[in-house]
């Protein structure tokens, strides 16, 4: 049974940093493309950051140089680091596995259960 489990999302500041982790379990995680999507109320889904099996990244351009995505292949993990957060960051968080056979639909893969991350002025 695969499974992602999130964690590290919570409250706060303007400025302030969140680091969240994704624990994958069912899956043979260096096989997979592992990403970080969110979505506010009211917008639709949108991808914050992905890391391919090689390590190589991409993200969504409100992010950039702000978040870095990360993965510990040993660990079964992937983490991003949100760094200098805005309001505008508010959303609930989702980790989501893909086989590198697809890596650009995240939708053919597992997604997490979801972390709120929100952000106060």
């Amino acid at each position: 049974q695969v499974q992602l489990v999130e964690s590290g999302g919570g409250l706060v500041q303007a400025g302030g940093s969140l680091r969240l982790s994704c624990a994958a379990s069912g899956i043979i995680f260096s096989l997979n493309v592992m990403g970080w999507y969110r979505q506010a109320p009211g917008k639709q889904r949108e991808l914050v950051a992905r890391i391919t099996t090689g390590g190589s990244t991409n993200y969504g351009d409100s992010v950039k140089g702000r978040f870095t995505i990360s993965r510990a292949n040993a660990k079964n993990t992937v983490y991003l680091q949100m760094n200098s957060l805005k309001p505008e960051d508010t959303a609930v968080y989702y980790c989501n596995a893909v086989h590198m056979d697809h890596p650009h639909d995240p939708d053919l893969g597992t997604w997490g259960q979801g972390t709120q991350v929100t952000v106060s002025s």
